[in-house]
């Protein structure tokens, strides 16, 4: 199986051209601001992407999903699996997926750090093959313009206790990039 993994898009969603696969997935932030009509827009192209399966999960831009999340979830089409500290299972391999990223109080999906991002992680179920969180672990792809690691300390911590064979995430622009670490045994891929 193939996977494709875009993140940040942030309303361009259409400017992307994107290699053929069986599996997009994507880490949050489709909307800019968070508009209604960005979101609907998203939605209609994603929908209409031409892969098998389509997993997303929401950002910090994602307002809608955060703050309405009931009605988000009844006009996702049925095509889009979305996660929201949930799960799937695919071809045999567990997928998890988290919007919540520390800090950013007064954005979509944004948590205290410490012991309230602790509980979203603590979720993870030990079986996870492949996680897709907004934002990174800190330490890893996690330094902003100004270099400063934004990343969250509770996701490294329970990413220790975990096997994870890929982890997907965005949010901090500055820092894309695909990085492959030794121990633990993580492929972190990001477009």
């Amino acid at each position: 199986m193939k996977f494709i993994t875009i993140s940040d898009t942030h309303g361009k969603h259409r400017n992307l051209n994107l290699p053929d696969g069986d599996v997009i997935i994507h880490a949050g932030d489709f909307c800019h601001y968070g508009s209604e009509n960005d979101m609907y827009d998203f939605l209609d192209w994603f929908e209409r992407l031409n892969y098998k399966e389509k997993i997303l999960i929401a950002g910090n831009h994602d307002f809608f999903a955060d703050e309405q999340s009931k009605k988000f979830k009844e006009i996702l089409p049925d095509n889009i699996t979305y996660l929201n500290d949930s799960g799937i299972i695919l071809n045999e391999i567990n997928i998890w997926g988290s919007p919540v990223q520390p800090d950013l109080d007064g954005w979509a999906f944004g948590k205290l750090r410490g012991q309230t991002m602790r509980y979203h992680w603590d979720l993870i179920p030990l079986n996870t093959d492949i996680l897709i969180t907004h934002t990174p672990p800190l330490g890893i792809l996690d330094k902003s313009r100004n270099g400063r690691s934004i990343g969250c300390e509770e996701l490294y911590k329970r990413l220790k206790q975990l096997q994870i064979k890929f982890h997907v995430f965005g949010h901090v622009h500055a820092s894309h990039g695909i990085k492959k670490l030794k121990k633990p045994h993580l492929l972190i891929p990001r477009i």
